[in-house]
């Protein structure tokens, strides 16, 4: 059984037992979030599709921990002019682990 679920405006399958990287989500470590933003769901061959989203369909998950990303290095150079910039930025990440699939 697998859902597709919109989680911080992005849209991720998910599965029992199964850890996501998303968006920095708010909650402490170990909180229950519920998500029902749910655009399909597979349960056995039988798949529901949403119009916008299957109703009463939910994902409950458990947020792991919080974390960073890799770093990305940003250069940015303007050739014969002397202009050179470097940045970088590492993304705010949520570990998370889907605990409970409910389909309707």
């Amino acid at each position: 059984m697998y859902a597709i679920v919109e989680i911080a405006g992005q849209q991720f399958k998910v599965e029992k037992g199964r850890f996501i990287y998303t968006h920095r989500l708010a909650g402490e470590t170990n909180a229950e979030l519920v998500f029902d933003k749910v655009l399909l769901v597979d349960n056995g061959g039988a798949v529901s599709v949403g119009a916008p989203t299957v109703a009463g369909a939910t994902v409950k998950c458990t947020i792991i921990e919080h974390l960073k990303g890799e770093k990305v290095i940003v250069f940015k150079k303007k050739r014969r002019k002397g202009y050179q910039k470097q940045n970088g930025h590492r993304q705010s990440l949520t570990k998370i682990q889907i605990d409970e699939i409910i389909a309707a």
